[in-house]
């Protein structure tokens, strides 16, 4: 049986992360307070606590549903049901969905009380690419947690350098370039 999200929840739910990463935008996260968010979003704070226990909360969830939401990007289901990993053959679906979502990860990339969030994405990455790595072939005589981290880190950092500087070259350059960077350094098959 589906389960259905009532449409005002998600609404209210949506005007609080989009008050927040706005609120992030323009200061400290140690700075925001439960009210402001509360006032961005035209509701009261009993409503933000309805939902979030804190701001930290809040953060955190924040954090999870965009991430969740990066990773869900790369993949997808073929006709039997199973899952393909579209980074097997391109990092260009993920550097569209951060172009899609640059307001967001600029945000949470430049604030600095913010840490937690670089962490958070490089440890997501690092699973992900833990789980899907060919340690055949060119691989077969490095060390698997070696590579991961190498793949994970290279990843992480060319995603905040394009998200950072605004973009200055485009999704397809960018997926296109750490590909071949990658492919050329024998990190990926």
């Amino acid at each position: 049986m589906e389960v259905r999200i009532d449409r005002r929840i998600a609404k209210t739910k949506a005007a609080i992360f989009q008050s927040f990463v706005s609120l992030i935008a323009e200061k400290n996260f140690e700075h925001i307070t439960i009210n402001e968010i509360a006032d961005r979003a035209n509701i009261n704070r009993g409503t933000v606590y309805f939902h979030y226990s804190d701001k930290y909360d809040l953060l955190n969830k924040c954090i999870e549903e965009n991430l969740n939401q990066m990773i869900a990007v790369t993949t997808a289901t073929d006709r039997n049901g199973e899952t393909i990993d579209l980074i097997e053959s391109s990092f260009l679906p993920v550097m569209r969905y951060f172009e899609e979502n640059h307001h967001f990860y600029f945000s949470m990339l430049s604030n600095k009380g913010v840490p937690a969030f670089r962490d958070r994405m490089l440890e997501l990455t690092t699973t992900h690419i833990n789980i899907h790595i060919n340690m055949d072939g060119v691989n077969l005589n490095y060390n698997k947690e070696l590579i991961t981290q190498f793949m994970a880190s290279a990843f992480v950092g060319i995603v905040e350098w394009w998200i950072l500087n605004h973009m200055p070259l485009s999704a397809d350059d960018v997926a296109q370039q750490l590909w071949g960077v990658l492919k050329r350094n024998q990190v990926i098959n």
